[in-house]
């Protein structure tokens, strides 16, 4: 027989049985058991609420110290790529596309299905470089053609783009289709749909930006600089005097700071701006990948950069012989353009991303930054940014002229090779007459060129 183990005491003999003697059965003792456990919950009591207060301020110390430190990390980072070169940028605009449209891509997954389809997530992925594929592509044939035509190897693909990125989207697109399962319709559907909002919202938007790298980092730096500055003054002037409610989807949001930090971007875009402006590295489009911050870059200004004097109207109070100018750069109107668009049209951007995630109620797109939440809930504004300063540059900046791989584009793409022939005959003719080079080279183009029959 078993020896009862010490120490276990029972408060009254009378709790193991009934009136007639007879021992209660399990069913019949459970009241009994109920008074021990009772007094052992006694027993606990709840912590205090100064060590719960104590562990909330260590838990909130230890965020901010975190949240701290990647700030700089990434303040670091980031002007660390901007004064190296326009090709880190472009490296740090890459890997938030990805970053950014993984973690969208997440939040209406549902791993149960995933796993039942291994090809959803792989099909995601074949959409997204598809997706790089024609928006790199375009980019490296805009801005580097008079490079990329001339390329034995390169030249097909060049000519021939938009068919190759056509056909590779046309294959994923059947692949989906044939990988449809009885069952699981709806959530292949949602995926699908999902991700072509992730590739337009994300990704598309994203490559405008990088595109703004190449016609002058002013215009990357510039935008994102105005969000950024719009940001923190609408939490300061917020803190500060704000009063009323701007929007349902962000309860901090208020007019107040809304328009106060509207006042500020501006007053900060101009400061900027009379600043990047004095840069050739800034305001020069990219003629050379290897440029950074110490080398420069060699162009003439656009006229927007160079300043001009602007004579204001003889106004009726003023006496006749009074003259009002203003010497100014007219990239100083323009600054006050996208300020105010990145003040009262950008957090927007926000607002959706906020409603996004009230949706699939989630705090934070993810945690690729540590204290600070995923890639997008930082990103959340610069994309819609970039996008308008792509456009607006292009509608209103963007001085359109002749340039040497459009020609060569033109003479490649347009011309038969006995016409391309002809071409090179009569450049070399204008050039001999201009005294650029002598008539032997002329000669020797004769010599080496065919007789056109």
């Amino acid at each position: 027989m078993a020896r009862p183990k010490r120490g276990v005491k029972f408060n009254s003999p009378h709790k193991m049985t009934n009136g007639d003697g007879r021992r209660l059965s399990v069913t019949d003792g459970s009241a009994s058991e109920e008074e021990p456990r009772t007094q052992i919950e006694k027993d606990q009591k709840p912590p205090p609420a100064e060590q719960t207060a104590q562990s909330d301020y260590e838990k909130k110390k230890a965020n901010f110290i975190t949240r701290t430190l990647w700030t700089f990390i990434m303040i670091g980072g980031f002007f660390g790529a901007l004064f190296m070169g326009h090709i880190y940028i472009i490296v740090v605009i890459t890997a938030i596309q990805i970053i950014s449209f993984s973690e969208v891509i997440a939040i209406a997954s549902i791993p149960s299905r995933a796993r039942q389809i291994r090809s959803s997530k792989s099909l995601n992925w074949y959409w997204l470089a598809t997706a790089l594929y024609f928006l790199y592509g375009e980019t490296v044939i805009y801005y580097f053609n008079h490079i990329v035509l001339v390329d034995k190897v390169l030249l097909p693909f060049a000519t021939h783009h938009r068919f190759i990125s056509a056909v590779l989207y046309v294959f994923g697109f059947v692949f989906f289709v044939a990988s449809l399962q009885a069952g699981n319709y709806k959530f292949q559907f949602t995926q699908f749909a999902w991700t072509h909002m992730a590739l337009y919202l994300i990704v598309v938007q994203a490559h405008f930006v990088m595109n703004n790298v190449f016609e002058g980092m002013i215009w990357f730096f510039l935008p994102a600089a105005l969000v950024i500055t719009n940001d923190i003054f609408a939490y300061v002037c917020g803190i500060t005097f704000g009063r009323t409610q701007l929007i349902k989807l962000s309860p901090k949001k208020t007019v107040e700071g809304f328009m106060g930090a509207w006042i500020m971007t501006i007053m900060f875009g101009i400061l900027l701006t009379n600043l990047l402006i004095r840069s050739s590295y800034f305001i020069c489009p990219v003629t050379n990948l290897g440029a950074n911050i110490f080398s420069g870059l060699e162009c003439t200004p656009n006229p927007v950069f160079v300043p001009k004097t602007y004579t204001l109207p003889q106004y009726f109070f003023l006496s006749e012989d009074t003259k009002l100018s203003l010497t100014v750069a007219p990239m100083q109107f323009h600054t006050l353009i996208l300020a105010t668009f990145a003040s009262l049209i950008a957090p927007f951007g926000g607002f959706f991303a906020s409603g996004l995630k009230r949706t699939f109620k989630i705090k934070d797109f993810g945690d690729s930054i540590p204290g600070h939440g995923g890639m997008t809930d930082r990103m959340d504004c610069q994309f819609i940014m970039g996008f308008f300063a792509h456009m607006y540059y292009h509608s209103f900046v963007a001085v359109n002229k002749a340039q040497l791989g459009n020609v060569m584009e033109m003479a490649i793409t347009g011309l038969t090779v006995e016409e391309q022939i002809e071409l090179v005959r009569g450049m070399g003719r204008y050039l001999a007459n201009q005294d650029v080079w002598g008539t032997k080279v002329l000669q020797c183009l004769d010599d080496a060129l065919p007789i056109r029959r």
